[in-house]
């Protein structure tokens, strides 16, 4: 019977020539992740799934290893056609090694071989079409490292802005310049998982905090719409000073940066650390709104946490979105995306009106009818 990695290095296509760059005769260096991995012939990257067959760069291409329709505010997306419908699809592998990670099943397929997750074939065409038919406005590369699939996630995203939809990465941010310029013509959203101020927690989780504070500066300068998102974990990242020193360097990129902090609850190989409380939540956004940041969010207890579900502007205070975990009870932005009670322009990706939510829960595609809530 074939390994995992034998059935899916059938399942590649050749490198985009940016992300790659010959080194010698035989070692190749793959830019798809910060780890920028100099790759010997008849090697694999730290990823997994890029590899190096006789001089070429091989990378992901032609299956998914899972598709799913989200509420777009599941992603999660605040500031960005709220109530839209997220038709998501990943891949196997990443680059990092998370032992919290809620989506180990995909991430660490290569790695462990209880994450069994069989790839299903699959086209650019297929994918935008069900899109599409299942009313989504938006295409997102999600539930793997979406950055070491790029290519097979531009050849999606080509299609799909040609059908009139927008893109998404939903990414550990571990980015390199090289890659973040490779997708930018085909991206509109992004949101990076900041999950430590400490490059010592980073490299326990098998990266470096570098490639993700310059993704985040770099997404930025580009214009692409940024959201950022922190799973507090008791005494991994939820220190005081840690905290400070994570929305100082938001604010400093921009204080209008949605923040999103969220809860732990344990998973996978983490089961030490207490569950997050709706209070700890509460004492970090202090510290976030301490350190000037304007829009923060705290997530994964629905209701627990007052104002912290809810959009307000930042001039005035007024409710712009009251939600309760992704359900939206009421929407108020105008339809060029101000304040309606005193006119300024709120950050975010806006439609021109509230176009209603499609679902406030997450579903396989063809598993049940749509409702509009």
């Amino acid at each position: 019977m074939a390994s995992l990695a034998e059935v899916l290095e059938v399942r590649t296509a050749e490198a985009a020539p940016e992300l790659v760059e010959k080194i010698s005769k035989d070692r190749i260096r793959c830019y798809a992740c910060g780890h920028e991995c100099p790759i010997p012939d008849g090697a694999v990257g730290v990823c997994k799934v890029r590899f190096n067959r006789g001089g070429r760069l091989h990378v992901p291409f032609g299956y998914v290893g899972g598709v799913q329709c989200d509420p777009i505010e599941k992603k999660p997306f605040f500031h960005a056609h709220p109530g839209a419908l997220a038709y998501s699809f990943g891949m196997l592998g990443c680059d990092l090694h998370c032992s919290y990670c809620q989506n180990w099943v995909t991430s660490q397929a290569l790695r462990d071989p209880t994450a069994v997750s069989p790839p299903l074939d699959a086209t650019p065409d297929a994918l935008v079409a069900d899109a599409t038919r299942l009313r989504a406005r938006v295409v997102v590369s999600t539930y793997n490292e979406p950055l070491i699939t790029s290519e097979w996630a531009v050849a999606i995203f080509r299609k799909a802005r040609a059908a009139g939809l927008l893109t998404a990465y939903v990414s550990n941010g571990n980015g390199t310049p090289r890659v973040l310029n490779y997708i930018r013509p085909w991206i509109d959203l992004y949101k990076v998982d900041l999950k430590s101020f400490d490059d010592r927690h980073y490299r326990q989780l098998g990266g470096r905090i570098e490639p993700i504070l310059n993704t985040i500066r770099a997404l930025h300068e580009m214009g692409i719409w940024l959201e950022i998102v922190t799973l507090l974990i008791p005494g991994f990242n939820d220190a005081e000073d840690e905290l400070q020193r994570l929305t100082a360097f938001l604010a400093s990129v921009s204080p209008y940066i949605p923040w999103h902090v969220t809860a732990f609850h344990k998973d996978y190989r983490m089961n030490d650390p207490e569950n997050t409380t709706p209070e700890m939540l509460v004492r970090a956004a202090q510290i976030g709104k301490a350190a000037g940041l304007r829009y923060i969010y705290a997530g994964n207890v629905p209701g627990q946490v007052g104002d912290l579900e809810h959009t307000r502007c930042h001039q005035c205070s007024a409710m712009l979105i009251e939600r309760y975990g992704y359900y939206i009870r009421s929407y108020r932005i105008t339809t060029q995306g101000g304040c309606p009670e005193c006119g300024t322009a709120i950050p975010g990706r806006w439609g021109a009106r509230f176009e209603g939510q499609v679902t406030s829960t997450p579903f396989l595609p063809g598993t049940r009818r749509l409702r509009t809530l």
